[in-house]
């Protein structure tokens, strides 16, 4: 057996008998290490190496503006604004969840906390109307996946660090597949709840007044991804920059705005988002050392031509990249899942001709979906948390919403435009 191959039975082993994924990875790693005959002084050198880049700082600072977006009560007036307009139809809430999803992840970039965000209010106003809460938690936890995918996204940040390509270009393309997904999940929740016909409460048809008023209370909110990206590819900031905006914007709206931060909750939403951003950073160290292993030792190369030996179709092999992902997908994140896959497959893709924006978005679009896969889906287990609902019956009732997101991943994997015709309408680089 290879080495490379005992790297890979090393970490899914470690993960299978409960160690968290970042631990999992750095035993795989510096196991790894000992075997190929490195110097442990190594280990320091590759984690310093890929934690010191600016373009990382964004994700800090996009998990922080998330937090305080949330407990400025943005949240809540997207759901309200949404709920004016199309609350009054048929299954007009579960449209709502959906749409306010997509609002809410371009402004926190971030899946479980977008879940977070929508959870709290719709799951018990979705109850109150008549839906059933196990399908009211599964959709939540649904639409959290748009929350990587809309920009901007953290896990674009990661993939255009690693692959060195322009992350504003990614960002761009992420929107079409993110409102794609989110149709295919309105669509889905439509067609289930046509079983409950009548049977649900829905909010009286609202006067224009009352659209207007509601439009003035979310505005500020809603003009939170107006300046992350319009600053971003109006070419006046970076993508870290943007970030560090977002935090002072979302302060500027919570305290002397919205009114609904005060000097108490600095505190403690400043703790929520360090202990988030030290999760993704520790686990982004350790993945680098594994993925350092993997490129240095040459397994990265040796896997990508056995990749290419399976077939020579194309679609063959997008088929085959996308199947491991998936699989992936159920037991690690998409952070972790970049580090380990990115040096394998983008030789691959850059061999068949797939553009690289391309490949960021189909595999960002793959390891959203395995956010709601168990066994180690966090949408879905935030979704149970805030809900109550067993894991087991969210399991089971997100299954159509996994096909759902199935039917758009196949989209954007091939056909191209989807990611491509924004970018190069707009002619971002």
């Amino acid at each position: 057996m290879s080495l490379g191959i005992s790297l890979f039975l090393v970490f899914f082993f470690l993960l299978s008998v409960g160690l968290p994924i970042s631990i999992s990875l750095g035993v795989a790693a510096v196991g790894s290490l000992f075997l190929n005959g490195f110097p442990l002084s190594v280990l320091p050198t590759v984690v310093y190496a890929s934690l010191g880049k600016f373009t990382l700082l964004a994700i800090p600072f996009f998990i922080l503006a998330g937090v305080i977006m949330e407990f400025a009560g943005i949240s809540k007036r997207l759901v309200h604004l949404a709920n004016v307009f199309v609350g009054h139809i048929e299954g007009g809430l579960a449209v709502v969840t959906v749409v306010v999803a997509c609002f809410f992840a371009a402004i926190s970039g971030s899946g479980p906390a977008t879940v977070a965000a929508i959870g709290t209010i719709l799951i018990p106003a979705m109850a109150k109307s008549g839906y059933d809460k196990g399908f009211a938690a599964s959709l939540v936890a649904a639409s959290g996946n748009i929350g990587i995918i809309i920009p901007p996204s953290i896990a674009f940040v990661v993939f255009g660090v690693l692959a060195e390509v322009s992350i504003g270009r990614l960002f761009i393309a992420g929107i079409i597949p993110g409102i794609l997904l989110g149709s295919c999940l309105i669509l889905t929740s439509l067609l289930l709840l046509r079983k409950q016909k009548g049977k649900l409460i829905s909010s009286k048809p609202s006067t224009l007044a009352e659209k207007w008023l509601a439009f003035k209370e979310a505005f500020w909110g809603l003009m939170t991804p107006v300046i992350i990206l319009g600053g971003i590819y109006g070419g006046i900031v970076t993508p870290t920059e943007a970030a560090g905006i977002a935090v002072i914007y979302g302060l500027f709206v919570g305290f002397f705005i919205y009114r609904e931060i005060s000097m108490k909750d600095l505190w403690r939403l400043l703790v929520i988002a360090s202990v988030g951003s030290a999760t993704v950073m520790f686990i982004i160290a350790f993945a680098s050392v594994f993925a350092w292993v993997l490129t240095t030792s040459h397994y990265a190369t040796d896997l990508s031509e056995k990749l290419l030996l399976i077939s020579t179709n194309k679609t063959v092999i997008l088929l085959f990249i996308n199947i491991i992902l998936l699989v992936a997908g159920c037991f690690i994140d998409a952070a972790s899942a970049y580090f380990i896959f990115l040096p394998i497959m983008l030789p691959v893709m850059r061999t068949i001709g797939v553009d690289p924006i391309v490949f960021g978005v189909f595999m960002t679009v793959n390891l959203a979906i395995g956010m709601i896969t168990p066994p180690v889906g966090l949408d879905i287990f935030m979704a149970s948390n805030i809900s109550g609902v067993s894991l087991k019956e969210i399991s089971i009732k997100v299954m159509p919403f996994i096909l759902a997101s199935l039917i758009a991943l196949g989209l954007v994997t091939y056909i191209p435009w989807f990611s491509l015709w924004l970018p190069n309408l707009m002619g971002v680089k």
